[in-house]
């Protein structure tokens, strides 16, 4: 049993912790951070010493959180995330452009935006730095409220106090199907014969998983799922080689052969969308940069996932 906390813990330890679990090594935190690996090993056991728990697994491969070290792992990257924010936003009320900003969104959409974005963010805020984090809709959202995100581009996002929500717009969902020498496909498909087709989806909580669902069930019916794939290009690879068909929306086949290898077809009758919006905190102050990047994101957005000329 652990004894007495020595002191009281600091932003120091949790940042020294954070970065032992993310690397899975004292050694390599230790030269990440430029300290003695004693010091830092000092510096992890005595926030378990106070806190009265242990966090890390150790042996001779290296570390892992354990149960209350993941739980403590994400508040401390949403404190550490919260005093970062603190001292832009002081800096920021000298110099607008300065300070960091994380970006969140489905790897769907980071296919088509993240280049045309980040050298826009580059050229308008040479001294501001960024991140960007992708994940489901819903771990985006789950980030944002955490502190990890300050920005995110998510679908379908569900309303909360904490989430401010601006939409972008509708998104149109299609089937796509494999091309296949012999095979003519509808050129559109009624949202109630959807469960006609054997689908490849990604598992729930996944937004679109979701919405399809969610649309079918006010006809009373349920999609057929072939295969759960949590993957963009695997589940095309899988529908391009004939094991079945999904529903996506355009700017998730962007960079792909869609004549040589798929069959788009609309979902109609009623036509099947899904919302894109930006997302940010409602509770915390935005800096001045978060708020000047904020604007960009949405241009950027609205002239590369939508067609819009530059």
């Amino acid at each position: 049993m652990y004894g007495p906390a020595a002191a009281p813990m600091d932003i120091k330890q949790l940042d020294y912790f954070v970065h032992v679990a993310d690397l899975g090594s004292f050694t390599k935190a230790a030269s990440l951070l430029s300290i003695a690996q004693s010091a830092l090993s000092h510096q992890v056991r005595q926030l378990e010493v106070e806190l009265q728990q242990t966090l890390l697994y150790r042996d001779g491969r290296g570390v892992t959180p354990t149960d209350a070290g993941r739980r403590l792992l994400a508040h401390a990257r949403g404190i550490l995330m919260q005093v970062r924010r603190a001292r832009d936003e002081l800096t920021g009320s000298r110099d607008a452009a300065v300070g960091h900003v994380v970006l969140g969104w489905p790897p769907s959409i980071a296919r088509a935006l993240a280049v045309p974005l980040f050298k826009s963010l580059r050229k308008s805020f040479p001294s501001g730095t960024f991140g960007m984090v992708e994940g489901l809709s819903a771990s985006v959202l789950q980030w944002l409220v955490e502190g990890r995100v300050d920005i995110g581009v998510v679908y379908n996002p569900t309303p909360l106090p904490s989430i401010d929500i601006a939409p972008l717009q509708e998104v149109e969902m299609f089937l796509v199907s494999p091309r296949l020498a012999g095979k003519r496909w509808p050129r559109s498909v009624p949202l109630r014969e959807l469960p006609r087709y054997p689908l490849i989806l990604p598992s729930r909580p996944n937004a679109i998983r979701t919405r399809i669902e969610a649309q079918l069930a006010y006809l009373g019916l349920k999609p057929q799922i072939a295969f759960e794939i949590d993957g963009v290009r695997s589940i095309l690879d899988l529908i391009r080689e004939g094991y079945g068909h999904t529903v996506l929306p355009l700017n998730s086949l962007r960079g792909e052969d869609l004549g040589r290898d798929f069959v788009r077809s609309p979902v109609v009758g009623p036509t099947l969308t899904i919302q894109l919006s930006v997302v940010t905190s409602a509770q915390r102050p935005a800096t001045p940069l978060t708020k000047a990047a904020l604007s960009l994101v949405h241009k950027t957005a609205m002239r590369v996932l939508f067609a819009e000329k530059p």
